[in-house]
């Protein structure tokens, strides 16, 4: 299970949701062996006064924060976070210096989905990957 949130200046975000949406899916797919039904984006464009970047940013400044549930490997979370640099920069058009990735994990049971706990949830990808 991975969910995404994705925050930018609404201006610069909302043209780009699309592409952008389809690219993290596919960093997903690709480094952490996710299935292609389970994309859970979620977009938040802000107004300028509301997203506060460090100094060198442009507008297109977004930060992307990935939940998922723990278990992956160091390799492939670094995977996953180089893939989302360089692709999101190649087919979307943001540079790596506008682009802040955090991941954040936490066990199984401290997920719930479709009426369960993460724990007990019979999934069809692996999370040890």
């Amino acid at each position: 299970m991975a969910q995404v949130k994705i925050y930018g200046i609404k201006e610069k975000l909302n043209p780009v949701k699309e592409a952008l949406s389809r690219v993290i899916h596919a960093c997903v797919m690709e480094a952490l062996q996710m299935p292609q039904d389970k994309r859970a984006h979620r977009f938040f464009p802000m107004e300028r006064e509301d997203m506060l970047a460090p100094g060198g940013r442009t507008d297109a400044y977004t930060i992307i924060e990935i939940s998922m549930i723990s278990g992956r490997s160091v390799e492939t979370k670094k995977k996953l976070v180089r893939l989302l640099f360089d692709k999101i920069r190649d087919e979307v058009g943001i540079d790596h210096q506008d682009i802040e990735i955090c991941i954040s994990e936490s066990p199984a049971h401290d997920w719930g989905f479709r009426g369960m706990h993460g724990d007990e949830v019979k999934l069809n990808y692996r999370i040890n990957v």
